[in-house]
C-alpha cells in the first residue's frame, strides 16, 4: 500500500524456473514498457523503468490520488521469442473517491491540441484513424516517440482487457506522413466500454489523448 504522491515503484519479472528475467528483446526502442492506470481509466500513465543487473525494475511514480491502480508490462524475454502483457494491481491508500468511466467521446483536447478519431472498435479488428490538430491547424510535423508516430493503448472498462498498438508504419520508411493521421489495425476483446489512450510527441513534449468508445456484439 503506497501514499499518493512520488513512489520508489520496484519489481522484478520472474520467469519459469523462478529466478529474475534480465534479458529481453527490445520492443519500440524498449526493454519493457510500463503502463500505469486507474481502475475507472481516468488516469494513464506509460512510463520506462530502469532495470537494474539483479533484473529488478524501477521508477519514480507520481500518482496523485488514491485508488486501484492496474500496472501492466509490455515485455519480449528473449527466452519466450514473442511479447506478452503481464499485470498487477497496485493500491494507493488515502481517502479515495471513487469516479464514473469518462463518457463515449471521439474527440478530445489536451494542451491546445485538438484529437479525433475515426473508425469503430470491432473483435475481428478495423482501422482506427487519429487526426491531430492545433489551434485547428493540422499537424503536419508529429515527432517520432519510441519508433512511431503514434503509441495506442486500449482498455476495457471493468476487466481492464489489454490492447497495445502500434500505427500502421514508421517514421523514415518514406511512405508514412508524420500527421494530421496516424492510423492502427485495431482487434479488441470482445463488447464493452474502451478507454483508448494516444501518445504522440509534437514540439519536443509527448502529450496523452484520451477516449471512451464501445463495442457491440457481432
Amino acid at each position: 500500500m503506497a501514499q499518493p504522491g512520488a513512489i520508489d515503484f520496484r519489481f522484478r519479472i520472474l520467469g519459469p524456473d523462478g529466478s529474475a528475467v534480465t534479458e529481453f528483446d527490445p520492443i519500440h526502442d524498449r526493454e519493457l514498457h510500463l503502463i500505469v492506470a486507474r481502475r475507472e481509466l481516468t488516469g494513464f500513465w506509460h512510463v520506462h523503468p530502469r532495470r537494474e543487473a539483479d533484473g529488478t525494475w524501477t521508477i519514480q511514480l507520481e500518482l496523485p490520488e488514491a485508488g486501484a491502480y492496474r500496472v501492466f508490462t509490455d515485455i519480449a524475454p528473449r527466452a519466450l521469442g514473442r511479447t506478452i502483457t503481464l499485470g498487477a494491481d497496485l493500491a494507493i491508500a488515502g481517502h479515495y473517491a471513487p469516479q464514473q468511466v469518462p463518457a463515449v467521446n471521439r474527440s478530445t483536447e489536451v494542451d491546445g491540441y485538438t484529437v479525433t478519431v475515426d473508425g469503430e472498435l470491432r473483435a475481428e479488428g478495423d482501422l482506427l484513424t487519429l487526426t491531430v490538430h492545433e489551434d485547428g491547424v493540422p499537424v503536419t510535423d508529429l515527432q517520432p516517440y519510441l519508433a512511431a508516430f503514434g503509441h495506442l493503448v486500449i482498455l476495457r472498462a471493468g476487466d481492464l482487457a489489454y490492447v497495445h498498438v502500434h500505427p500502421n508504419g514508421e517514421p523514415g520508411d518514406g511512405i508514412t506522413p508524420s500527421g494530421p493521421e496516424v492510423s492502427f489495425h485495431t482487434a479488441v476483446p470482445g463488447p464493452g466500454t474502451y478507454r483508448l489512450f494516444l501518445d504522440f510527441k509534437h514540439d519536443d513534449t509527448v502529450r496523452t489523448a484520451a477516449f471512451t468508445l464501445t463495442t457491440q456484439h457481432h
